[in-house]
């Protein structure tokens, strides 16, 4: 059973949230947000707002998992991974 769309935008901002807090994560942490942001992106309730903050999320995500340095990936993110928290709260 598929979660839903609320409870996917919740999911993605808690691993956002971990990793800016924390400033590490980890490689599955990433996939999971790569499949979270596909499910969304084919949701009616998405809007193109929404999308494009997903896309730019998106390609984090995908440079993480290919990353040698996933912390430092991270670190270097820090004040995206802000934005895009509170991006996703205007939504949610």
């Amino acid at each position: 059973m598929p979660i839903q769309y609320q409870d996917q935008l919740n999911l993605l901002k808690d691993i956002l949230t971990e990793h800016q807090a924390d400033c590490c994560g980890t490689v599955a942490e990433c996939e999971q947000l790569e499949r979270v942001i596909k499910s969304l992106m084919m949701n009616d309730q998405a809007n193109q707002n929404i999308k494009d903050v997903l896309q730019n999320v998106y390609s984090y995500s995908q440079a993480g998992v290919n990353t040698k340095e996933l912390n430092e990936h991270i670190q270097a993110h820090q004040h995206q991974l802000t934005n895009w928290i509170d991006e996703i709260n205007t939504f949610s």
